[in-house]
């Protein structure tokens, strides 16, 4: 889950699994894969950052990251 937080400056926990497009237009909307929309104060690279954050401290990033075929690295035939 990311913290954000809404224009009338209530706190809100998103998850970012769910996160499908992040806009600045000028304000940030949130879209989720479900189809919500949500409007808050933080720019678009503070969310981006929050969410890759997230994404790092569950090992979600690092797996996706990561080469696909260990063997690769450093092989020679």
């Amino acid at each position: 889950m990311i913290q954000v937080t809404r224009l009338n400056g209530t706190k809100l926990h998103l998850n970012a699994l769910l996160v499908e497009t992040v806009e600045e237009t000028p304000d940030t909307i949130i879209t989720l894969t479900t189809g919500r929309k949500f409007i808050v104060i933080e720019n678009s690279s503070d969310v981006i950052r929050a969410i890759r954050h997230y994404l790092r401290s569950i090992g979600v990033l690092a797996a996706v990251t990561s080469p696909a075929d260990p063997q690769s690295e450093g092989a020679t035939s």
